[in-house]
């Protein structure tokens, strides 16, 4: 249910346009510094944060159902407790093909239903670590 290995993960990190549900204007924080980073490294950066208009010089969302473009990933910096919700969102999108939960969130029904409907599904990794191991030049 949940992708490991470094052949789905790398796959993964070919995808273009990441929402960032939870992206924080507030640099030191790893839901900053990780997509900054990611952004820095080529991808598209859609902020999804209902309390700031802006992050990292990119519009910000209040939902993924408001995001009007393309996207490709979700990357989750939000409790696991809200996870269902957010898996639930990104269901309901044509664009979206994997859902990314960072280092110390995870949701293992949430996960299976993304996985039932043929997403992929990373929990408890951190998207830049796994960028840098498998990608960085």
């Amino acid at each position: 249910m949940t992708a490991s290995d470094d052949e789905t993960l790398s796959r993964i990190l070919d995808d273009e346009t990441i929402a960032v549900v939870g992206c924080s204007g507030t640099p030191g924080k790893a839901a900053h510094d990780v997509p900054k980073y990611l952004q820095r490294h080529g991808y598209r950066i859609v902020p999804v944060n209902p309390t700031t208009d802006e992050v990292l010089g990119e519009r910000a969302y209040d939902t993924l159902a408001d995001v009007d473009e393309e996207i490709d990933v979700v990357d989750v910096f939000r409790p696991s407790e809200e996870v269902a919700g957010i898996v639930d969102e990104a269901i309901e999108r044509d664009d979206v093909t994997a859902i990314w939960m960072q280092l110390g969130i995870r949701d293992d029904d949430a996960a299976a239903r993304a996985a039932e409907v043929g997403l992929s599904v990373v929990q408890d990794r951190c998207m830049k670590v796994e960028h840098r191991r498998l990608k960085a030049d």
